[in-house]
């Protein structure tokens, strides 16, 4: 069984796909290796033990997508039983290959006026035709399984669920590592801790709103937002200024990944009041990390979270003020949502989620 994976996501700065696929490749048994191919634009050093295709990409803009389009009509992959693209990013033309495609969630079908135009249709057209030709699909959660099957009229067995897990440096860390982090980003008083892109479906004003509702009961926290700035950020900003919280409300701007467990642990309480995650990691990390969370009641984060935390309707401020109020006045609640965070964080595994990959290709070059 030889088996192709698209891993130009491996390729530095390695984000969310990218980070997904390297954890899976990392908990793959070594010995399987050579079953392996991992396909490319560019040669780097990740995985040396595997085998590599390397595609030159002719193309200046757009060099992903349109790298893409032309990799079914490649000899270089005609040896290969299965081909598996982690990326989501979809391909007109059908590979000749077995095929599997990772759906992370369809944001782009879901939320259009969150995206550019172009991007919507190309998703719209393009992601039904890429799902519709694929032998597996590998979903990332019961609930994207489900949009999948709305959307795209998909049957139900067609489609693995395989859930994500924290990286295993999440953890409860002791007092020294914890202020190390503090010292190095000057937080020096207790906060509140967001983690995430600055975009819309984060919903960070409705954070804010709340947030300012905590202030005016007394509550001395300051609030601590860690991300990049996304898509029509600006509305984040506005809100701040409207309610006089520029003193209160702290971006870190990006957070490298070794930087973020102690952040975690740093924080009283983690808030993350998102309308729609494909699977939603900030709130596991939290967890794992023995934070308390509070998450809303949408998408696939009733999911992850379970019992282990709060969960609010996303659109509710004062629910959401309320719950954040009560967490940090009560001691009590505080530790048993740790106990409970870190516990239910033990159900996530990246070993767990590779053994599962492995299930998938075998299912699928064993088909007729």
């Amino acid at each position: 069984m030889k088996i192709g994976i698209i891993a130009n996501s491996l390729n530095p700065p390695r984000t969310g796909v990218g980070n997904v696929l390297y954890n899976v490749l990392k908990n793959i048994p070594k010995r399987k290796y050579k079953n392996f191919y991992l396909i490319n634009y560019e040669k780097n050093n990740i995985f040396p033990e595997t085998n590599k295709i390397i595609i030159k990409n002719p193309f200046k803009m757009a060099k992903t997508f349109l790298w893409y389009q032309t990799l079914p009509m490649k000899n270089e992959l005609k040896e290969l039983d299965i081909i598996h693209n982690p990326y989501q990013l979809p391909t007109f033309f059908n590979f000749k290959q077995k095929y599997i495609l990772s759906v992370l969630d369809i944001i782009q079908i879901l939320f259009p006026k969150e995206i550019k135009k172009s991007v919507y249709i190309s998703q719209k057209i393009m992601l039904s035709k890429s799902i519709q030709s694929a032998d597996k699909i590998i979903s990332i959660s019961h609930h994207t399984k489900n949009d999948i099957i709305k959307h795209f009229k998909i049957p139900k067995d067609k489609i693995k669920v395989i859930h994500l897990a924290a990286n295993e440096n999440y953890k409860p860390l002791n007092e020294k590592e914890i202020d190390k982090i503090k010292q190095k980003y000057n937080l020096n008083y207790p906060f509140i801790l967001y983690v995430g892109t600055l975009e819309p479906r984060k919903n960070i004003p409705t954070l804010l709103k709340a947030f300012y509702k905590l202030k005016k009961r007394g509550i001395i926290h300051k609030l601590v937002i860690t991300g990049k700035k996304g898509w029509k950020y600006k509305s984040i900003f506005e809100t701040i200024e409207k309610l006089n919280l520029q003193k209160d409300v702290i971006f870190t701007g990006y957070v490298p990944d070794e930087d973020l467990p102690a952040l975690y642990n740093a924080a009283d309480l983690f808030v993350y009041p998102s309308i729609y995650e494909g699977f939603g990691l900030p709130p596991l990390e939290a967890m794992q990390c023995g934070t308390p969370v509070i998450t809303s009641n949408t998408s696939s984060l009733p999911e992850v979270v379970g019992d282990a935390g709060i969960m609010v309707n996303p659109y509710d401020v004062d629910e959401l003020a309320n719950k954040m109020y009560e967490v940090l006045t009560n001691d009590g609640l505080r530790e048993e949502l740790s106990k409970k965070g870190i516990e239910r964080a033990k159900l996530f595994s990246w070993k767990k989620c590779a053994e599962e990959h492995l299930k998938v290709y075998e299912e699928v070059y064993n088909m007729k």
